[in-house]
């Protein structure tokens, strides 16, 4: 278990995760493993392997790295939707899993349900861990590893040895510096590749350069949404866009709300 001795808690993060109106998020592209706690409302996924899953409060899914799904967020009467997102690096994958068997294909998108125990004691331990100065290195590494390893007891397999597709490598890239005006010939030179061989590369994802570069950005934009209290402008900036109104405008026609809507809490009362 030498993997262990690196500095993982680097790897390892919490992402709160609010939103007040339902909706349907198409062709999400998950840049890291992550494990979704659902805390109000539910959340239904699309997986292209293990089709219709649907998380309820108490569940926990689990995303792994490179997965593009659809998924709808679905708040509960006068409350947001909540869940916690634990974040994982392939660093964090391969000091769990490293030795396990690889699968013959993929597992897609996972689930565990009725774990709400389980999962609250599993959180609050990750952020106890986080949020101590004075725990002992080698103790905090292992400690960190604890949801994993509670995945790993519950049949759950995350692969260590994920295929750094293509698309994974530009919004790799792209996300160093959301504010630059990425090209296409500016990223293919990077890689020390043709345009020609770029737009090959890219062909299997089924999206060219510029709409890569867009949802790269509206995605980064909708989960700053979802997990802080930056104001919408600031937000846009952030990702690269020049004007809010061009942000709010493009962030709607990709998910069909605007901005401002993630936040706002709904009268939803019965007639």
């Amino acid at each position: 278990m030498s993997q262990l001795n690196r500095n993982v808690d680097r790897d390892i993060f919490l992402l709160p995760i609010a939103q007040a109106k339902a909706a349907t998020f198409v062709d999400l592209y998950f840049q890291s493993t992550v494990l979704i706690l659902v805390h109000t409302g539910s959340k239904r996924v699309l997986c292209p392997i293990n089709g219709e899953l649907v998380g309820e409060v108490g569940d926990a899914i689990v995303f792994p790295m490179g997965s593009v799904v659809t998924l709808e967020n679905r708040p509960v009467l006068r409350e947001n939707y909540r869940a916690t997102g634990v974040c994982f690096s392939l660093r964090a994958i391969e000091a769990v899993f490293a030795n396990d068997k690889p699968t013959p294909r993929s597992a897609g998108i996972q689930l565990a349900s009725d774990c709400q125990a389980e999962s609250a004691q599993i959180l609050n331990a990750v952020r106890d861990t986080l949020s101590d100065p004075n725990i002992p290195e080698p103790i905090r590494q292992y400690r960190l590893l604890e949801p994993l390893v509670w995945l790993k007891s519950r049949g759950i397999y995350l692969s260590p040895h994920a295929e750094d597709k293509p698309l994974s490598k530009v919004r790799r890239l792209i996300q160093t510096d959301l504010t630059h005006p990425w090209r296409s010939s500016e990223v293919a030179k990077h890689f020390a590749v043709s345009e020609a061989t770029m737009r090959r590369w890219l062909a299997e994802s089924g999206q060219g350069f510029s709409k890569i570069l867009q949802n790269t950005r509206l995605e980064q934009g909708l989960s700053l949404l979802q997990s802080t209290d930056t104001p919408v402008a600031d937000i846009a900036f952030t990702c690269g866009f020049k004007t809010s109104s061009h942000f709010s405008d493009s962030f709607k026609k990709r998910f069909g709300l605007n901005p401002s809507e993630i936040r706002k809490v709904e009268d939803r009362s019965e007639d």
